[in-house]
């Protein structure tokens, strides 16, 4: 961790907001990504869901995202998809489509370089859960 990094969460934690969490649950993240992602995405995100026939853009292959990124699970890209700073026509509105399911306490994941990024709790735990599929 960084001394900037480190000096943020003091502040942070002596402003009396709750610092950021840095242990994610992988466990949870198959939980959420069951209920609210496996329909389109499939059971084990191979993009081959229930409802993958009817959409007309199918759903990505998210057990494939390291191997389509040189090797380095692509960590900023994912928590963009899925907290909606970059929307996806195919899901007919910007995500998240379960919104107030994402959303939650601060946690930290850090990019294959190391760069902190703060999200939520949930959308970490699905990044970490994502992480696990990988092929």
């Amino acid at each position: 961790m960084t001394l900037k990094t480190i000096m943020s969460l003091v502040l942070i934690a002596g402003s009396g907001f709750a610092a950021p969490s840095l242990a994610q649950d992988a466990n949870e993240g198959q939980i959420l990504y069951q209920k609210h992602c496996s329909d389109c995405h499939g059971p084990s995100a191979d993009g081959k869901g229930s409802l993958a026939d009817a959409m007309i853009m199918k759903p990505k292959n998210l057990s494939r995202l390291t191997a389509e990124n040189n090797g380095i699970f692509p960590v900023i890209r994912v928590v963009m998809r899925i907290d909606g700073r970059e929307p996806l026509v195919s899901h007919g509105s910007p995500m998240p489509v379960y919104g107030q399911y994402f959303e939650g306490s601060g946690a930290v994941l850090k990019t294959a370089a190391g760069q902190p990024i703060l999200t939520s709790s949930p959308i970490a735990d699905l990044v970490v859960y994502l992480q696990g599929v990988q092929q």
